[in-house]
This record gives structure tokens, C-alpha cells and sequence, in this order.
């Protein structure tokens, strides 16, 4: 069924009371704090801007997709088939601003358009966020750590994956991305996408 963005969409809502009353129930009551904080940051705008180069036709634009993934992440989950553990959520709804979730479908379509111009966006938004706290914490002293970790998927055919290095599951197929954090505030400040079998690469060219 074809919905309009209309349809789907919410105001948004000030942060809700706690009231001890018969009320909507959720097993997420700690996104009241994200909420807090994607405000303080004015997270939503600020995705809207990074990609507003995208289509933005039908009832989910890019933005809000984007910051339902970010609390996806948030929530624990990591596959996209998870959703439905919360999708009736009223909390989850009112911090991503949307009166029903979309479903798996439409959020893979709508990854798939985003290009390599929004995804350089968004990595840079990520670092300026980073480096605001970082100013705001006003550490004496800043430190990058650059460490690889291994993603693996059991999934064949996925784009960007190799066997490569994986202690855990020898043979099975698996990112390696190279991050960025911020020893002082633990902070992911960038990350290189990498294939798993980079490793080898880099060795065979000297690197």
C-alpha cells in the first residue's frame, strides 16, 4: 500500500512527562533521553542538510530514514529485519518523528539511493559532531586511535565483502573497516570502508 509522507509523518513532540497512569506502554523509555540529546544537537535538520541532494519523492524521505537508522544502532539492533521487534513503539516513533515506521522494503530502497556525495556528507557531519564535543569537553590533550575490526556476514554475493582475516570465522566473508576514535571521549571520529581481505592487499603493495 502506497502512503503519503503526509501520512506517515508527526510533529514534533516536547519530551513527555512521567505520569503514573494507565498509558501507551514502551520498553524503550531511554530514548527520552536521545531525544534529549538529537535536540541538543539538532541532529534532524542537520541530516536533513547533508543530504538534501536526494530525491526526496514519497511518504519517507532520505533524513528520516537516516535517523531511524541512527536509532536503530541506538536500540542494540543491527539487522534491518529487527524493526519489527519495535515497530509499534510509541516512543520509537516519537523520537524519529513518524506516526509508522516503514517497512524493510522501503528502507533498502531508500538506501540504495544514497551516492557516494551523501555518504561523504555524512561522514563529515560525523566529525563535526565529534569534534564539537571534543571542543566542549576541552580535554588537555587529544589522541586518535586507529584500529580495524572485523564485520562478518553469512550472506554471499553482498557487495564490498572478501574473505580475509577473521580469527572468529576462518572462510566466512566480512568487512574490515578501519576507525578513527577519540581516546578521550571513546568517540568514533571517522571510519575508512574496507573490504576483508584488505589486509592482503596492503601487503602485497608494501603498505
Amino acid at each position: 500500500m502506497r502512503l503519503s509522507r503526509k501520512q506517515v509523518s508527526s510533529a514534533s513532540h516536547a519530551l513527555p512527562e512521567v505520569r503514573f497512569e494507565e498509558q501507551e506502554l514502551t520498553s524503550f523509555g531511554g530514548l527520552v533521553m536521545v531525544q534529549a540529546l538529537f535536540g541538543k544537537l539538532d541532529l534532524r535538520s542537520r541530516l536533513r542538510a547533508a543530504i538534501r541532494h536526494l530525491p526526496s519523492s514519497g511518504a519517507y524521505c532520505p533524513s528520516r530514514i537516516a535517523l531511524l537508522l541512527v536509532v536503530h544502532l541506538v536500540l542494540g539492533w543491527r539487522r534491518l529485519r529487527d524493526l519489527d521487534y519495535y515497530r509499534a513503539d510509541p516512543l520509537v516513533k516519537r523520537v524519529v518523528g513518524l506516526e509508522r515506521l516503514p517497512d524493510v522494503s522501503t528502507i533498502s530502497r531508500r538506501i540504495t539511493e544514497f551516492d557516494n556525495r551523501s555518504i561523504d556528507n555524512l561522514r563529515g557531519l560525523l566529525r563535526e559532531i565529534v569534534a564539537e564535543r571534543a571542543v566542549a569537553a576541552s580535554p588537555r590533550r587529544l589522541t586518535l586511535d586507529f584500529d580495524g575490526s572485523v564485520i562478518s556476514t553469512k550472506a554471499r554475493g553482498i557487495q564490498g565483502t572478501a574473505v580475509g582475516y577473521n580469527t572468529k570465522k576462518k572462510g566466512a566473508r566480512s568487512y574490515y573497516p578501519l576507525f578513527a576514535v577519540m581516546a578521550q571521549t571513546g568517540q568514533v571520529y571517522n571510519v575508512l570502508h574496507r573490504a576483508g581481505n584488505c589486509w592482503r592487499r596492503c601487503k602485497s603493495a608494501g603498505i
